[in-house]
């Protein structure tokens, strides 16, 4: 059963910056050919794509978020990491990451096969 943990959300005044990690277990083996997306939720919204990483390195990110966050991975850890830089109060959300291994449309949260259970992330103005 492949298992996703989230780590690193807190509170951070608006301009700051937070690293956010997700470690995955139960499948050590193929960590390096899933694909491994971040999605957040703020309060009352809907769940909205933030970035992804492929198994190759190639990375994708929301409008929002681009040019501020940048997503990397370390398969010999079986991790993969949210850097969020020049953070504002409207990043305020709960934050998850999730993993993939044979879809394509990554931005969508509906591909995407194990989720973690989220860290809270909260930017103060």
């Amino acid at each position: 059963q492949v298992q996703l943990a989230e780590s690193g959300g807190g509170l951070v005044q608006a301009g700051g910056s937070l690293r956010l990690s997700c470690v995955v277990s139960g499948s050590e083996s193929t960590f390096s050919i899933y694909t491994m997306g971040w999605f957040r939720q703020a309060q009352g919204k809907e769940r909205e794509f933030v970035a992804y990483i492929t198994w190759t390195g190639i990375t994708y990110y929301g409008d929002s978020v681009n040019g501020r966050f940048t997503a990397s991975r370390d398969n010999a850890q079986n991790t993969v990491y949210l850097q969020m830089n020049s953070l504002n109060p409207e990043d305020t959300a709960v934050y998850y990451c999730a993993a993939d291994r044979f879809g394509s449309r990554w931005h969508l949260e509906s591909e995407y096969d194990y989720w973690g259970q989220g860290t809270q992330v909260t930017v103060s103005s």
